[in-house]
């Protein structure tokens, strides 16, 4: 299989022109790779000829990635670098140069300037569901993809859920830590069944409505709030305002995305709101709640206890003596260190899915579950012998009938086109005949609406 590779993105001098992984073809190209006329060839084992081993493309995986998406990438032939640890951003920004797919989990924190120091970064993938930590918006601007797995640990992020629901109703912290100091306290003073019970789920999405379900199954009545109309699951209800969930629950669970929005949603005057003795359970941001408030409403006794997950700070790193929390020492206080999607099955689930993503991104130009950019998904024709040119460009009127001129000025033979826009910039996927390639990349490196072009064959 020919194999070629190099990025580009125009009006920035330190990145080459582009010829990336296509994967089915036999098709030499023209241009330039890594500074190297491409008339140097590099070759397969079975001899055919490639601009770009595979083996070259670098890959940097952060924080313990899952093992199965770490071998999916290798088995393709990606150089794959996995560390256990989280990288500072200092740290981070000498090891993303040259670097061509960054994975993280939630710790990293991909800043502008990390964006700024890469100069082959062909896309980043969050191997979790969050990605507030990266500068999505100047990733887009840069025509970097950002990956991440929306689906694959909903269902142990809900159960962790279930099961606090089920600790904090019947003491179990309390209970764990006096057992531990060597005391015996057997009795039934505080301590309740969940049957019958009232769940208020903020936020309905993809685990909101998974908690919903298991909810119901153990005989809690469930009601639900967001801020747009949503099917229920099951005989669970959508109520018209927050305030209204949070009168009526015993037990209130935060399922909410890092927005401006949701920034500190829940305070002093919402904890006022909830049923004096009720249970209140985050495991969505850490900044949707102020924590401050929320141990002042556990002291008082307003509220009957607490199961946190997120925290507005969390350390870097794990070991002893890095957390600090104004919930500590709180009575009937249940905290884990943000690992609700922390199972061994979810994770194998999310390196699978962003490994996959991954692979369709550098050999087909596939952008389908990118956060940050248009969703472009075109199948590839293997009886036609083409090449792929796939252009990031700005969102402006007369763009695309520039582009298209530069196919018809070469007399470029178009199999198949498709265009979608997100925001500011647009991604187009053109398949063309082989001989043109060249020409209509030259002539799209001119133009200055033009981000990035890339050529895969």
């Amino acid at each position: 299989l020919a194999q070629a590779f190099c990025p580009f993105r125009l009006n920035v001098p330190r990145w080459s022109s582009t010829v990336v992984p296509f994967g089915l073809s036999n098709f030499q190209s023209a241009t330039m790779v890594s500074g190297e006329p491409a008339a140097k060839k590099q070759r397969t084992d079975e001899g055919s000829p490639r601009s770009f081993p595979k083996s070259k493309i670098k890959v940097l995986l952060l924080e313990g990635v899952s093992q199965k998406g770490i071998q999916m990438l290798r088995d393709d032939g990606f150089q794959v670098e996995a560390l256990k640890t989280a990288l500072t951003e200092a740290e981070l920004i000498e090891k993303v140069k040259d670097l061509h797919i960054l994975g993280i989990r939630s710790k990293t924190q991909v800043t502008r300037k990390v964006l700024e120091a890469s100069n082959r970064l062909l896309a980043i993938s969050c191997f979790c569901i969050g990605t507030d930590q990266v500068d999505l918006n100047y990733a887009q601007e840069l025509g970097i993809p950002v990956f991440n797995a929306p689906f694959a640990n909903t269902r142990s992020v809900a159960e962790l859920i279930i099961g606090n629901i089920v600790g904090l109703s019947r003491r179990i912290g309390e209970c764990t830590m006096q057992m531990h100091r060597g005391a015996w306290f057997k009795q039934a003073v505080g301590c309740y069944e969940i049957r019958g019970k009232t769940l208020g789920v903020v936020g309905y999405g993809h685990i909101g409505a998974q908690v919903s379900v298991l909810a119901e199954s153990m005989g809690m009545h469930v009601i639900y709030y967001d801020t747009i109309p949503k099917l229920s699951m099951g005989n669970a209800t959508q109520v018209a305002t927050l305030d209204d969930l949070l009168s009526q629950s015993d037990f209130v669970s935060l399922h909410v995305p890092k927005l401006p929005s949701t920034k500190n949603m829940i305070g002093k005057e919402q904890f006022a709101k909830m049923k004096k003795g009720s249970f209140f359970l985050n495991a969505s941001r850490g900044n949707v709640v102020v924590i401050p408030d929320l141990a002042a409403a556990l002291k008082s006794g307003h509220i009957r206890g607490a199961y946190v997950d997120v925290f507005p700070v969390e350390p870097g790193k794990n070991g002893e003596g890095f957390f600090e929390s104004e919930l500590r020492g709180c009575e009937n206080v249940l905290m884990t260190p943000h690992v609700g999607g922390s199972t061994e099955e979810a994770q194998a689930k999310i390196g699978e899915e962003v490994a996959a993503a991954l692979l369709k991104c550098v050999n087909e130009g596939s952008t389908h579950g990118a956060v940050n950019f248009p969703e472009v998904d075109m199948k590839m024709d293997p009886s036609i012998e083409t090449h792929r040119v796939l252009i990031t460009h700005y969102n402006k009127p007369g763009v695309m009938s520039a582009i298209n001129s530069c196919f018809y000025e070469v007399k470029a033979n178009v199999c198949q086109q498709f265009l979608s826009t997100k925001g500011s910039i647009g991604y187009v996927v053109v398949d063309t005949d082989v001989r043109t390639s060249t020409s209509v990349k030259e002539k799209l490196e001119k133009f200055e609406n033009v981000i990035k072009v890339r050529v895969l064959y």
